[in-house]
């Protein structure tokens, strides 16, 4: 792609004292969760306050939700939360896993992307918390003559507190930009044909590695409270029991190989159920000593997945009776998953190029 400096210039019969602008672009910007910048305390500390203040994710009023965060949650917390992404760091880039996974992913899709549309477009990542954060992303693709931009929540399902929340992030930064781009959001695409074959195809490859079929393959989303759904329609819930539907259609499986649970939670509230960490052990007692998890609501790998579910759920199971525990990595920057994804942008893309 050209530099941006050497492709700004003056608009036609423009006066001599005119603002250079940039050749037009289309940009296409990818969002995940977030993470922190290091494992430390303050790292931590900032990240986590970031996230547990967001009022999509926790919608406690703040006079009574920001002492006790600030007070007591940030006071101790982070020093967990710390050690427990210390467990999967990427220590040769220093970064966590989600930011190297969705580098990965970010260049696998602008190297598809630019062998189409060559320097018309521009790809990019952001983050709803930490760095790069969504706001300077904008600016940096604003500057960089982005007269359009597709915001793509790397979400499959969407929730308030993932989706939701990303967008908002988006609209504040465009909120600041004395020009805005037109801007388009990505749909969640939990039922698209392709990102559903490409899960097939990762559970598939994992099977046939193993000695023996797995009893049941447990489909892990992460949870939301309950209320969220019943009184409040978020259609999260649907969208992953609908995902785990197509998928078991497509590996043509009976209904007992496969099954929807609910993981990370977090507060006294009732949330989604079954929970996962309660469902493993369930299962373990009640004979299946041999079973498989797979993560379809997260588009990377991450402390969810890495530490919750490779090691919490994990041991959970085997302190159950459990004997055999196969985590299926998430898609992250398989040929696949990355096809599904430049295929789902190329859909959003009618009439921009």
């Amino acid at each position: 792609m050209l530099d941006a400096q050497a492709t700004a210039k003056c608009p036609a019969h423009a006066p001599a004292d005119h603002p250079k602008v940039q050749k037009p672009k289309v940009g296409i910007l990818l969002a995940n969760l977030g993470t922190p910048d290091g494992t430390d305390y303050w790292s931590m500390r900032r990240y986590l306050n970031e996230f547990l203040s967001d009022r999509r994710v926790i919608d406690y009023s703040p006079f009574l939700w920001q002492p006790l965060l600030q007070l007591v949650i940030l006071s101790t917390r982070p020093s967990k939360s710390g050690a427990a992404y210390a467990s999967i760091w990427n220590n040769e880039a220093n970064e966590s896993p989600l930011m190297t996974i969705t580098k990965d992913q970010t260049a696998a899709i602008k190297a598809d992307l630019e062998a189409e549309y060559g320097d018309n477009i521009m790809v990019e990542f952001c983050m709803r918390y930490g760095n790069p954060s969504t706001q300077s992303v904008v600016r940096k693709m604003v500057e960089a003559g982005c007269h359009k931009i597709l915001f793509f929540p790397l979400y499959p399902q969407y929730a308030g507190a993932t989706s939701a929340t990303a967008n908002d992030q988006f609209f504040r930064a465009l909120m600041k930009e004395k020009w805005q781009p037109t801007a388009r959001v990505v749909d969640p695409y939990f039922e698209h044909p392709e990102y559903i074959e490409a899960l097939a195809q990762s559970i598939e490859t994992a099977y046939a590695k193993l000695d023996k079929k797995p009893d049941v393959l447990v489909c892990s989303y992460h949870g939301l409270p309950k209320r969220y759904l019943v009184k409040e329609g978020d259609p999260y819930h649907c969208q992953c029991t609908k995902t785990t539907r197509l998928l078991k259609e497509r590996l043509g499986w009976a209904d007992t190989e496969i099954t929807t649970t609910f993981q990370s939670r977090f507060g006294p509230e009732e949330w989604l159920q079954p929970y996962t960490v309660e469902e493993v052990a369930r299962l373990a007692e009640a004979g299946k000593k041999n079973i498989a998890v797979c993560a379809p609501a997260f588009s990377a790998d991450c402390i969810e997945t890495l530490e919750e579910i490779n090691e919490e759920i994990r041991e959970s199971f085997e302190h159950a009776g459990g004997e055999e525990f196969t985590y299926i990595p998430c898609l992250n920057d398989d040929p696949a998953h990355i096809k599904a994804l430049t295929t789902v942008i190329r859909e959003n893309l009618g009439g921009w190029l």
